[in-house]
């Protein structure tokens, strides 16, 4: 449906309550296109979010992410958040450009809410997955110059068969391809690193303090290689963004809890140094 734009409001008003698609992208697309994320025409020094990680554990799925944006050889910021609860049982995480991504990560939240208000129930976990999806195939032309949004996405399937992890984990690629994880997950420029060590961490129904533990290590790991990773931060008081997500939700973990499991992480690795010196010695 098209929009008459000389109409003012009152063709936006007609507009929002003729009948049409539960989608809340498509009707901005239509009644206000401005309000999309937009197509920069400078981007060479946009500010880029790093790594995310995620993993599945005995009653659900944490996802963790470092507190970094860099903008070529710069760091650009020391504390974005790039892990969002999407609704009240998926997160989302964002890798790239970080004012694209959050942008459409604030869209997508709507867009949830919409759907479930026009359509009087929720999408399913593979659906949610799908319009995700949808979401960033419509940023490809951005991409395509340089300001790629790639997200991880996680969720509890409220449908999930008996003796099927609840937890689910989606990786996404720059044309909106999407792809369901086994276990664990990472994106982002320290992926690779984050990978390695989830690799050797993680098993199979992890109780939920041991599967933090793992994410928040995994990234202390990446950002030991990677640049462009934040590292945990106790001088300016600065820990991964971690949420856990189970049937009764997603919840944020406090500061105090993060820093609590990095400090221990921070401290092991330590202790393990010095044991390894005095052999050397």
């Amino acid at each position: 449906m098209s929009i008459d734009r000389t109409a003012g409001v009152d063709g936006i008003l007609r507009y929002a309550t003729s009948p049409g698609s539960s989608s809340f992208t498509e009707f901005v697309r239509a009644a206000s296109p401005e309000l999309l994320p937009r197509r920069l025409a400078e981007h060479a020094s946009v500010p880029h979010g790093t790594t995310i990680v995620a993993a599945t554990y005995a009653d659900g799925v944490i996802m963790a992410g470092d507190r970094r944006a860099t903008a070529g050889n710069l760091i650009a910021q020391r504390d974005i958040e790039k892990v969002f609860a999407a609704d009240d049982f998926t997160l989302i995480g964002i890798a790239g450009a970080a004012g694209v991504a959050i942008e459409i990560v604030r869209l997508y939240q709507v867009e949830l809410e919409h759907y479930e208000k026009i359509e009087g129930t929720q999408l399913t976990l593979d659906g949610k997955a799908n319009r995700l999806a949808t979401m960033i195939r419509g940023n490809l032309a951005d991409a395509l110059q340089g300001l790629a949004v790639v997200p991880l996405f996680a969720g509890f399937d409220l449908d999930a068969a008996p003796g099927n992890s609840p937890g689910r984990i989606f990786s996404y690629d720059v044309t909106g391809g999407n792809y369901e994880e086994r276990g664990y997950a990472a994106v982002g420029s320290g992926s690779l690193f984050a990978k390695n060590s989830l690799k050797k961490t993680w098993r199979q129904g992890l109780p939920a303090d041991a599967a933090v533990h793992t994410v928040v290590e995994a990234l202390y790991d990446a950002a030991d290689d990677d640049s462009a990773t934040g590292g945990p931060d106790p001088v300016r008081r600065l820990y991964p963004i971690v949420y856990r997500v189970d049937a009764e939700g997603a919840v944020r973990l406090t500061d105090a809890e993060v820093a609590a499991v990095a400090d221990s992480i921070v401290t092991d690795r330590a202790e393990a140094d010095r044991h390894n010196v005095q052999r050397e010695a």
